[in-house]
């Protein structure tokens, strides 16, 4: 696949999982449309690293991570925002982690993080099309 290919792949899969997230989000099931806000975000990340740097993405999930590769830079706030979202990763995969998550994730609770991943979502497209 062409360096184009690959990043429309990524952006539409990544808005797939966005509509998706907020159905979840939408009928009460805030675990899982956490879960889908990192995975938004992850994927316009490799959008973007793809688009800035090289074709073969890292294969990592943590989103920090992910941005250093790319050399994008980040304000203390939106950092914050991705360490927390990479915890939605793994909070929703493991069982010894999933019964304290699924507590935690409340309505409020989910509205608050994926409006700051909507946020962070708005800026990373601004850049990957710019």
């Amino acid at each position: 696949m062409e360096r184009d290919e690959i990043v429309r792949y990524w952006l539409e899969s990544s808005d797939d999982d966005y509509q998706v997230m907020q159905s979840l989000l939408d009928n009460g099931h805030y675990a899982w449309a956490l879960f889908l806000s990192h995975l938004v975000i992850e994927k316009l990340l490799k959008a973007y690293y793809v688009k800035r740097v090289d074709i073969n993405y890292p294969r990592i999930h943590n989103l920090v991570e992910i941005t250093v590769k790319a050399s994008l830079e980040l304000s203390e706030e939106q950092k914050g925002t991705l360490v927390e979202l990479t915890t939605f990763n793994l909070r929703t995969r493991y069982p010894d982690y999933k019964n304290r998550f699924q507590k935690k994730a409340t309505r409020p609770f989910a509205e608050e993080k994926i409006a700051a991943a909507k946020e962070f979502r708005q800026w990373l497209l601004e850049k990957i099309n710019s």
